[in-house]
Parts: structure tokens; sequence; C-alpha cells
């Protein structure tokens, strides 16, 4: 039974009430899988001194009251309902094998394809039960992972990542674990202005010619963004999803790229960043696929329209935790950010790849002059309080249904790190599925990034191939910077 204690009841901010509405309900899904078995009995000792567990979120019942509105409430932990253990082994198609012997003699060559199967299975089948607080870890022994599932309710994707790193060591540390370090984790690098004398004229006229691109980019990308709330919405293609197809069976596929890569590629553009790189390379690998699935059938500069998710914080890169759990804290825990849209263009394949890149800094860098997603993250919450989170959520989903895909994308540690003394040497994340066919979750870790593809396998039924198509693009994209160089 729940218990306040000397703690009250906390309202859930307006984005947690989006987050357990039925058809907007979203589960984030981190997958941590190493080379070494999991101590059972160690990790739930860790966990139970973990940072993660000592947060209110994580020890707190979802409740309502009287007049249906939801709040925080304070209970106990019982570490043995959060921790649940698979001793099995998956196969292929993320169904557990009664052989308890397979998952230890035997080299797993599969395993994460049988992983991402069973993690596909729970984004749609799976929601967690409000009888305790929202997360919960599946440690599927055989594969050497964990599946750490948190209600996004609970905080966004930085907030999380910040809890996550908060509790975990370097893997030079491993033997003292809870003196660890905590892991260092890649920042962005902002523009910094160049001052030279005789320069304040050019820098003034800079200013206003800046001021007024964010005025006419925020106009101009706010009204279109509520105009695809409304009734504006994607020409139907075979990656196309729509109402109901959050309950369509889904698979779940990984594309693989260097970061080195990447760093090598935007060198072919000047002041081009890794995210310019990172958008070319999906546009280029949609237009691939859609010209696989449907040759010759779609015109030349198709728009496909894609939903990105922006973190607000004043500090850009993840907070550190003591920071995030200071009641007064400008590093505020929870739900902060912003949607914006992007657009990606069909194109055939050309003679230059670097045409992608081209065409996304374009996008990137009007979208960087616009107040886009701080004033979409205001609209939330202003349709919020006048009007209920039901019709907040109608917006939200409509959103999803008049688009192509979701795109979400972190800068994880730049070391390898340490879960509960368990050093891991693979991180991937992603969500419980949405009403569109494809949604795109990329998280770099120790110079690698990993995409992770969460597909409606009745409409895209081979996504293996999709990841290869990112991967073809950003290989391609390298070589003709490699030729350049050499040129």
């Amino acid at each position: 039974m729940a218990s306040q204690g000397a703690f009250s009841d906390e309202p859930l901010s307006p984005a947690g009430r989006l987050f357990i509405d039925p058809k907007t309900d979203v589960i984030i899904h981190v997958i941590a899988s190493g080379k070494s078995l999991i101590d059972i009995d160690f990790a739930k000792s860790a966990l139970e001194s973990s940072v993660m567990v000592q947060h209110p979120r994580f020890h707190s019942l979802l409740v309502r009251d009287e007049n249906g509105l939801e709040h925080w409430r304070r209970t106990k932990i019982d570490i043995d309902q959060h921790v649940i253990v698979f001793n099995n082994r998956l196969d292929k198609s993320g169904k557990f094998i009664d052989d308890m012997s397979q998952g230890f003699n035997n080299e797993d060559d599969d395993g994460e394809e049988a992983v991402n199967q069973y993690v596909a299975d729970l984004s749609v089948s799976s929601p967690l039960s409000t009888d305790k607080p929202l997360w919960e870890i599946h440690v599927l022994t055989a594969h050497k992972c964990a599946v750490f599932r948190i209600h996004h309710a609970l905080g966004d994707g930085f907030s999380l990542m910040s809890m996550l790193m908060a509790g975990c060591g370097k893997v030079e540390d491993v033997a003292d674990h809870q003196d660890a370090a905590v892991p260092t984790v890649a920042q962005v690098k902002r523009a910094e202005s160049k001052r030279g004398k005789g320069r304040d004229w050019f820098r003034l006229l800079g200013v206003i010619s800046s001021f007024f691109k964010t005025i006419q980019y925020t106009l101009m990308f706010v009204v279109e963004f509520v105009l695809r709330n409304l009734f504006v919405c994607d020409k139907k293609t075979v990656i196309s999803g729509g109402d109901g197809v959050e309950l369509w069976p889904r698979k779940l596929a990984t594309a693989k790229f260097l970061l080195e890569d990447m760093r090598e590629v935007k060198k072919a553009i000047p002041n081009t960043t890794i995210n310019d790189v990172l958008y070319a390379v999906i546009s280029s690998g949609l237009s691939r696929y859609l010209e696989h699935r449907t040759p010759n059938a779609l015109h030349d500069g198709l728009r496909l329209t894609g939903v990105a998710m922006v973190n607000l914080r004043a500090n850009p890169g993840v907070q550190e935790l003591s920071e995030v759990m200071k009641k007064d804290s400008e590093a505020r825990w929870g739900n902060k950010f912003g949607a914006i849209l992007l657009p990606v263009y069909y194109h055939k394949a050309g003679k230059d790849p670097l045409v992608w890149l081209k065409r996304a800094k374009v996008v990137v860098d009007m979208k960087k002059h616009s107040l886009e997603a701080y004033v979409t993250y205001r609209f939330r919450d202003l349709v919020m309080n006048l009007l209920g989170p039901k019709y907040v959520c109608l917006l939200y989903y409509k959103l999803l249904c008049n688009t192509t895909f979701t795109i979400s994308n972190f800068m994880g540690p730049v070391e390898k790190i340490t879960i509960a003394g368990y050093p891991v040497s693979s991180m991937k994340f992603n969500t419980s599925s949405l009403p569109q066919a494809l949604s795109i979750y990329m998280l770099s870790y120790v110079g690698r990034v990993e995409m992770q593809l969460l597909v409606a396998k009745d409409i895209i039924p081979d996504p293996e191939f999709l990841a290869k198509c990112f991967e073809d693009a950003l290989l391609e994209m390298r070589m003709a910077t490699i030729g350049i160089n050499k040129a």
C-alpha cells in the first residue's frame, strides 16, 4: 500500500500528463550490452543504493485524485518488482528458448537481432504497471544485456541520460564503483564570436540581420507546425503510418556508424556539424530505400516530414544529477523539450553524394535561426492550461499521423562506462511504438553511433535493408570527401 509519509503529492507536469494518455503513452528503452555475465544479486544491491532509485520520481506512484488529476505519490521500492530476470536464450523472433544451456555454452551470433526483436515486442504489447513506480529493468542474462524501461512521464531523454550517467562509472574505476568518477559526455560546442577592432559596425549589421532572420523563420516554421497539427499531411508512400499504426507489430534493426567518419565528412563543407551529417544520411538513406521499394514511382522532390525533439535547457549537454536534483536549480529535471519539423526530400541518386550534405546544411541553418522549438514548447503548455491534456494529446497524435517519421538523437559517453560495476560495450535506445511506421533513434557511445530503426513490420518488412541504406549513404559521402581531400 502506497504511503505519503512526510511528503505531499506532487502534480504531474504538462508534458507528463501528455505521455500518460493511452494514445500518446511513451516508454523509453535503453539497451546496455556487455561481454560478461551479470551478477544479479550484486546488480540489485548496487541498484538499491544508486542515485536512480534515490530520485523521488523513481519511488513515486502515479495516482489520481477525486477530480481525476494525476499526481506523484512517494512509496517504498521493492527491487524484486522492478528487476525482471530472464535466464533463457532468445531466438531470432525474440522468443525464449527453453533449453537454458544454449544461452551460455554457444556463441550467440544472432544475439543483437534477437534482443532487438524482444524490445520491439515490448514496444507494442507491454505497458508499465501503475501498481508500482513507472520503471523496470529486464536482465537478459544469456545475452549479457539489460533493458531499462522508463516511462517518459518521469523525464525526457536528457534528464534520464543525466540519471544514468550519474549512477555510472568509468571502466578503469570498476574496482571501486561507488567512488567512480562520472563518465564524460560529449558536449555541444557553441560557435564563439570573433572580436576585432573596427568591426563594431559589421557586428551590429550582423545582429540586425540575425534578428530579422529569426522573426522570419520562426513565423514561417510555427505556422507550418500549426497546420501540420490540424490538417496538412505528407503524401502517402510505402513507409507511411497513420491512425492506429502504433498498435501494429514491430521490428527493430540497427545501423552502425563511426563518429570519425562523420567528422571526416563534415570537413567537406565549412561550418558543418555532426547533426548536419546525420540529417544528410537520413535524407539520402530514405531516398535509396524508397527507390528500391517503388522504383520510378515517386516524383523528384517529394517531401517527407520528420518530427524531431529539441532540448531547451540552458546547458545543451547532459546535466550533472546533483544540479538537476536541487530544488531551485536551472538545470530542471523532467520534460523540457520542444518539437521541430525536419523535411526530407526524395531524390534519385546523383553523381555527387555530398549534395545531400549541402541540402541538409541549408535546412538546419534555417532551423537554428528560428525559435520553433521554444514556441512549440510554450504552445503545448498553453493548450494544456486552457483546454486540458485531452486536446494536447489529440494535437500531438494528429501531428504524428500527418508526418512520416520521428527522429531523436543524443550524445552519449566518450569513454567506456560501467553500470553497477558491469562494463558496457554497447548502448542503444528507442521508445514504445508511435502511429508512424518509422521511428529513428541515435545514441553515440565511445566513438560509435548506433541508430535504432523501429518500424511497423507490415509496412516496412525489411528494416535491415533500410539500415544498410543509411550505412551506405555515409560511406559514399566519406569516400567523396576523401576524393576531394586528395584532389
